[in-house]
């Protein structure tokens, strides 16, 4: 499916719930929020029907986002369904998760078809990591990480945002994580969403700053369409380093996804308001896909005049 600016969209994320397990302070509110009700939220049959769809129009990577995916009930039969569509053309099923969950159920979800996943990870020290998730236990995650290498769920991707003064002292150490481990560890811009848009701009930290504070980093080539990290090494190490700059340096040229709300609306850009409500639409699912991708802009407007920060936090969108 090619889009208005000629841009293969070729990937789905597909968010499967707005609920958390977590309460990152740059993800949701303080006070948490509140359960919407079953009609609110996509049914399960409905996913599996829009990711059927989204295979049908030549979508060939899906990713499975919440909220925390694994706090969905039946999330395993979903992933098992889903899976069939190798058989259609779909390449990669991956899920992003906080890893709370993981250690439980790493071996089923390999089995089930997943492919991947990515693990958020926002601090390797205990006592921060509760701070920023609002009492999570940074253990829980580590024993998430391990079963997913024991499942193979490779490639084993770690999410980091970057958040000026809270976490960026650990640069390092997380870089030096992929020494000896075939990770990648993926160091993300903090964005203006939701929470995030009205914290103090000081907690904004460029990428480039993981280059001066590690500068043995070794670049590697770039993937061109459709990889949003550019990727790095430390000398002789087993994984990579990716860094992702959504701010500092867009790569909206060459963005190659939609992403489709819990609550089911398609966003042609993350970072706008416009969505398509697939209540609209009925049971013609090919067309919602098709008219959200002809909907993506050529790039987002964040350093733009006039530019309005997303009203929604990122779980209600899917990360």
């Amino acid at each position: 499916m090619i889009d208005s600016f000629g841009r293969d969209i070729n990937y789905l994320r597909l968010s499967v719930t707005d609920l958390c397990n977590l309460k990152c302070t740059y993800c949701m509110p303080e006070k948490g929020i509140a359960k919407k009700g079953r009609k609110e939220i996509l049914r399960l049959e409905t996913i599996e029907e829009i990711a059927r769809s989204a295979v049908k129009l030549g979508i060939r990577k899906i990713r499975l986002t919440g909220g925390e995916p694994l706090v969905r009930n039946g999330i395993i039969e979903v992933i098992r369904n889903i899976a069939q569509l190798k058989n259609q053309g779909l390449k990669d099923l991956g899920l992003t998760t906080n890893g709370i969950l993981l250690k439980d159920c790493a071996d089923q979800l390999k089995m089930a078809g997943l492919t991947r996943v990515n693990i958020s990870i926002d601090s390797l020290d205990s006592r921060k990591y509760a701070k920023i998730t609002r009492g999570g236990n940074v253990s829980h995650v580590f024993a998430g990480i391990q079963a997913a290498k024991e499942a193979k769920l490779w490639p084993l991707k770690l999410n980091v945002v970057l958040i000026g003064g809270v976490n960026d002292n650990e640069i390092e150490e997380f870089v030096g994580m992929t020494m000896d481990d075939d990770i990648e560890v993926r160091f993300i811009e903090l964005m203006p969403l939701g929470e995030a848009s009205i914290w103090d701009q000081e907690k904004f930290l460029a990428s480039t700053e993981i280059l001066k504070r590690v500068p043995r980093l070794i670049p590697l080539p770039f993937k061109g369409h459709g990889s949003v990290a550019r990727l790095y090494k430390l000398p002789n190490s087993k994984g990579k380093v990716g860094i992702i700059s959504p701010l500092s340096s867009h790569f909206c040229n060459y963005c190659n996804r939609i992403r489709i709300t819990p609550d089911g609306k398609l966003k042609p850009c993350l970072h706008s308001n416009v969505e398509l409500d697939i209540q609209n639409y009925g049971e013609d699912l090919e067309q919602f896909l098709y008219d959200g991708i002809k909907a993506k802009p050529f790039r987002h407007c964040i350093q733009g005049d006039g530019y309005v920060p997303i009203l929604r936090n990122m779980n209600e969108i899917g990360g």
